[in-house]
């Protein structure tokens, strides 16, 4: 139905409806959805029972007929007859803008953007949002029009879209590769003043009436950019891809209209009492986020007891999961068990290569990173000082090199979003507490363990918090029936006493672990900190 649109959205769209369809569908002046609507719609209908149908002024259509599929075969008859109009007397498009000689990835500008339109709640925190990024032939050509950012301005294509992407679109300008510095921050300028004009929007009519009201955030849902494609932005990933859904039709829209005339939607003073409608703002306050709704955390290790439990948990509290594992199918079927539109990606977390393309896929999918469950992990046993030295250095590459590789690629992501961010590193009691033959895993996890404090004093002025749980005996991949055979032999106990070998008197589980991570993620003033998951080991104790 986007053809009638380009056709309502016009500034004498009444003469326009006349000579597109005639006396045969009756013309409705623009009026609010709701009873007063229905009831000029009625009247429109009684003045001329013989029309099929009704035009809705920056509305829509309605058919109706004597039975269903006569109502259904007059809708498409009279789409087809606006879609055959605009394509039989439509002018050419207008000029294009000029692109830079090397346009930058979408990759490259997705954590910048996504981190712009977050909504700053002061003392540090944020209310973040997921960005869908959409692309095609035909999306790129519309907006790299010259006129983009006018269009744009005038707003969405239909009132009901307010709800999805705000007064409409924003658009920015094409980013320079070169220059990709200067353009992050060409980024931020324009949501800002986005920001502004939609508080502006708001203060203003407001003020017209003494009905209260509570202004929502201001930040765009629709970034169009030139060259790339456009992002669609909001609380998750399902809204993310609503919002840019909506684009598409917008973009339908308002080219037809700029074919037959020139794009003319509903003013923004009139806008305002649709999006503000009351019912409207009801549902909005009754939509209640959860703690961590509109952030994203990747865990590595995401396949295994600890990092599975650990997706589910946080997916459960509202995050959005990127489960990397070895075995990618063990990866995308943990992530399906989490839920929540979390995906599934196989990386080897000894290979740097591979990290990045797991962080990569973060960013394509979510446009971003927040936080980080540095998890993955195997243990050898053997003396220390009869170790093979390449298994140890298989163990140091994995239990620690591997960690420095996550952490990097996270903080790049999280420096760029600037909207803070957690690392949280699985150490092990290992890191503090050693275990008999267990020195080829213990002391990578030291290393780790003083990593992820290096990590809390290098980034705390940027926001971002490092913190590690020390788990022991969990039942994992790590900790395998024959493992536990083995440790509990090295001790001299049973394997139930082993398990449960603690002040509590009680196995760990890896759900305990997730917990854990969870409680750190959610701590937002704690940084450089240790928690222990082991059901109480005073020699683990940190003294």
């Amino acid at each position: 139905s986007t053809a009638i649109l380009a056709i309502v959205d016009q500034e004498d769209s009444k003469a326009l409806i006349k000579t597109v369809f005639g006396d045969k569908m009756g013309y409705v002046p623009y009026i609010k959805p709701g009873f007063d609507l229905a009831k000029v719609a009625a009247d429109v209908y009684d003045a001329d029972p013989s029309v099929e149908g009704l035009i809705l002024d920056k509305h829509g259509i309605f058919t109706f007929g004597d039975d269903a599929r006569q109502a259904y075969d007059r809708m498409i008859h009279y789409v087809n007859v606006a879609e055959d109009y605009v394509a039989k007397h439509g002018k050419a498009p207008g000029a294009k803008a000029a692109l830079p000689a090397r346009l930058a990835k979408p990759a490259e500008i997705a954590p910048t953007l996504r981190g712009a339109v977050a909504v700053a709640r002061g003392e540090g925190r944020f209310d973040r949002m997921i960005s869908d990024f959409r692309t095609s032939d035909a999306i790129v050509d519309f907006i790299n029009s010259a006129d983009i950012a006018a269009l744009a301005g005038r707003g969405v294509s239909t009132p009901d879209l307010s709800i999805r992407i705000k007064t409409g679109p924003m658009a920015v300008p094409a980013p320079d590769a070169d220059r990709i510095g200067d353009y992050k921050a060409t980024i931020r300028d324009h949501v800002q003043a986005f920001a502004d004009d939609y508080r502006a929007y708001f203060e203003t009519n407001d003020a017209l009436d003494d009905v209260k009201r509570t202004m929502l955030d201001p930040m765009p849902r629709l970034t169009l950019v030139p060259g790339l494609g456009m992002f669609g932005h909001g609380r998750t990933l399902k809204d993310a891809r609503i919002a840019s859904d909506v684009g598409e039709m917008w973009i339908e829209a308002v080219r037809g209209a700029e074919a037959v005339g020139r794009f003319q939607p509903l003013s923004k003073a009139d806008l305002f009492p649709l999006e503000y409608w009351s019912l409207e703002q009801a549902k909005l306050a009754s939509n209640k986020p959860k703690p961590l709704t509109g952030q994203v955390v990747l865990v590595t290790g995401g396949a295994g007891a600890i990092g599975a439990a650990t997706a589910k948990l946080f997916a459960d509290t509202g995050a959005h999961a990127v489960v990397v594992d070895l075995d990618p199918d063990k990866a995308a079927e943990a992530a399906k068990k989490a839920g929540n539109n979390s995906i599934g990606v196989g990386a080897d977390v000894t290979d740097p290569k591979q990290v990045r393309a797991a962080f990569d896929k973060a960013v394509a999918v979510y446009g971003g990173v927040d936080i980080v469950v540095s998890n993955a992990g195997a243990a050898w046993e053997g003396r220390i000082g009869e170790i093979d030295d390449a298994l140890l250095r298989k163990s140091f590459e994995l239990n620690f090199f591997a960690h420095q590789s996550v952490a990097q690629n996270a903080v790049r992501i999280m420096l760029e979003q600037g909207t803070g961010g957690v690392l949280l590193f699985n150490t092990s009691k290992q890191a503090v507490n050693p275990g008999p033959k267990f020195g080829a895993y213990g002391l990578p996890k030291a290393a780790t363990l003083f990593l992820s404090r290096q990590y809390a004093l290098d980034y705390g002025a940027h926001g971002i918090r490092s913190n590690a749980v020390n788990a022991d005996r969990i039942r994992s991949g790590l900790l395998t029936d024959a493992m536990i055979a083995s440790r509990s032999g090295a001790r001299g106990v049973s394997e139930k006493e082993y398990m449960s070998g603690n002040l509590l008197g009680q196995e760990v589980t890896a759900q305990d672990v997730a917990q854990a991570f969870l409680h750190h993620a959610l701590a937002e003033r704690t940084t450089a900190d240790v928690t222990t998951v082991d059901g109480g080991n005073i020699a683990a104790a940190l003294r």
